[in-house]
């Protein structure tokens, strides 16, 4: 647990970096149902692979701009010469396998549209539509993936997804409020509808 110079007590990831400060008290474990927010969700997660979460949020804007603001219809249409031009973007991870597993995500999620769902719908399902309330004491009690991701990430890679393994899918669900990790001691926790 970090208290930081605002005297709040934060989850331990954040330490004193304000940007990563700034996610964890405005979006992380935040309830996100939009659909363009679900699916930039997805496909940044997937880009973390390997890395740290901090590294792509201090590159977040350089992908909206450069993904067209995620919007999937697009994403789907990008072609090589589309590709070859992001991937020397320094303002980017430049990873040909992430790159073009944006447009794959993207052409999975438009033929998870044409079947009648929804991101929103589809991954909320999995929680039976409210946020897992969950009272960890400490770091050491939070999972990096559980049954619930396990089977997301099967389904997902079965529907076509790429970069959705269950500790990917996992981060997702805490990014997106599906589940509430925030610990006890941190002031998001109680927000965010956990109890002690």
């Amino acid at each position: 647990m970090t208290m930081t110079a605002d005297q709040k007590f934060r989850c331990w990831w954040c330490g004193n970096d304000e940007l990563y400060q700034q996610y964890h008290d405005l979006e992380w474990g935040v309830p996100v149902h939009d659909e363009r927010d679900l699916f930039e969700f997805l496909c940044l997660e997937g880009a973390q692979a390997g890395l740290s979460w901090i590294t792509i949020l201090h590159k977040r804007d350089n992908y909206r701009r450069l993904f067209d603001q995620f919007d999937a219809h697009k994403i789907a249409r990008y072609d090589e010469s589309k590709i070859a031009s992001l991937l020397l973007d320094a303002g980017i991870i430049r990873n040909k396998l992430k790159v073009n597993g944006f447009v794959k995500n993207a052409k999975a999620y438009l033929n998870l549209l044409d079947q009648g769902l929804t991101l929103d719908s589809y991954l909320w399902d999995y929680v039976d539509g409210e946020t897992v309330q969950n009272n960890w004491l400490d770091s050491e009690q939070v999972p990096a993936n559980n049954a619930t991701s396990d089977t997301m990430a099967k389904d997902l890679k079965k529907r076509g997804f790429t970069f959705v393994g269950s500790t990917i899918c996992y981060a997702y669900m805490q990014a997106a409020g599906l589940v509430n990790d925030h610990t006890q001691s941190c002031y998001r926790h109680s927000q965010l509808g956990g109890s002690c």
